[in-house]
């Protein structure tokens, strides 16, 4: 009698264990899409608009912890703010204030830049209308199964963005694009984001399928900076993407947080604006959309039925050159700093520049007190 409860439990377990593992498979498979791209655009150039740049480095930061590769991101920046001469840290780029988190890092690929960032370039990026000799790495290769995040920062109003402040794109145009790559199957599901002033009126025009969008702005309200610093002189990051890659931080490739969680990103409390989002096109409910879905990257599994201890350092068998025998050698991964410290640590007295202008104006107050007290006769005394 024992023996037939035991197996009736056991039978029990193995089902419920089938039953968990076809749920999380069905979850797996059930965003329909085999792979991710971003498209991440800066509109705007000129030093005080540092910030901006600072936005989508933050963002290409993150897509690219998260297991999109360069080669499925497209990454527009109108300007160089990491080798502009006013940046007293050259070859960086910070969003947080006293120069905690450098979001350049040291492997940026940057598509178009300058120039290059155009509306006219940024929409045959999304339609694929490009000349055959443009190379790989500016195209924007997705199919009927790619998920796509796109995200936009600049200066905007009702209705448009403005592009370098000397051309802009309607939330007309936009829709238009989004309706020529549904109609040419470049994309499964599309996110939508943009960090502007009335944001939300971009988004007001969409009527393609499989879209949702979000905006740090409603309309007739404005995006705020946020994070100024007195080093650099300018603020670091808008408010909204200052809380997005926050929140990002805190996500992983096997994460199970989804939209509804990004909803909740930066409440008027902390933006001071309103964010709005629209998910009447979009065909699943955004409660079982992952955020990997859009910001992850679909990974090649590989099925094994033996167990594997991730815990434990790897053990790798190399051959020894001088005796032909097998060796173990011990291989761990490298401990790293969490990101949570990074951007609270303390920044060190050395990281401290003055800002611009300072040296010369100390220089101006020398010689003005020198000029007050001895005249111009003295003056061979200094040189």
């Amino acid at each position: 009698m024992k023996i037939l409860n035991f197996l009736s439990l056991f039978s029990t377990y193995l089902l419920a264990e089938s039953l968990n593992i076809e749920d999380n498979a069905g979850q797996f498979f059930s965003s329909g899409h085999t792979n991710n791209w971003a498209v991440l655009v800066c509109t705007s150039r000129f030093w005080f608009n540092y910030r901006h740049v600072a936005n989508t480095l933050s963002v290409y930061r993150s897509v690219k912890r998260l297991g999109i590769p360069d080669s499925h991101i497209v990454l527009m920046l109108a300007d160089d703010m990491a080798c502009n001469h006013r940046n007293p840290k050259p070859a960086t780029v910070f969003s947080h204030k006293n120069m905690e988190l450098n979001v350049y890092g040291d492997d940026v690929e940057v598509d178009y830049r300058g120039y290059e960032v155009t509306v006219e370039n940024f929409l045959r990026v999304l339609t694929g209308r490009l000349p055959p000799s443009t190379p790989r790495s500016k195209r924007l290769l997705s199919d009927d199964r790619s998920n796509i995040l796109i995200y936009l920062t600049g200066h905007g109003g009702n209705g448009f963005l403005k592009f370098q402040d000397s051309e802009e794109i309607s939330n007309v145009e936009l829709a238009d694009a989004f309706e020529q790559m549904w109609q040419k199957r470049r994309y499964n599901e599309l996110l939508f984001i943009i960090d502007t002033c009335q944001g939300a009126s971009m988004y007001e025009r969409f009527y393609s399928p499989n879209l949702m969008a979000l905006a740090s702005s409603q309309v007739g309200e404005d995006s705020l900076s946020h994070q100024p610093d007195l080093a650099i002189g300018v603020h670091l990051m808008d408010r909204y993407t200052f809380y997005l890659l926050e929140f990002l931080e805190d996500i992983h490739p096997a994460s199970k947080t989804n939209m509804n969680d990004l909803f909740k990103v930066c409440p008027k409390s902390q933006c001071v604006s309103t964010p709005g989002h629209r998910t009447d096109l979009f065909l699943r409910d955004p409660g079982s959309v992952l955020i990997t879905d859009f910001f992850g990257s679909v990974r090649k599994v590989e099925i094994t039925m033996e167990t594997i201890n991730l815990t434990n350092p790897i053990e790798q068998l190399e051959e020894n050159a001088v005796n032909g025998e097998l060796q173990k050698e011990m291989h761990s991964y490298a401990d790293q700093l969490p990101v949570s410290e990074i951007i609270h640590q303390k920044p060190k007295q050395k990281d401290w520049h003055p800002p611009d202008g300072f040296i010369l104006g100390l220089w101006t107050l020398i010689l003005l007190v020198f000029f007050k007290t001895y005249g111009v006769r003295h003056l061979k005394h200094i040189f």
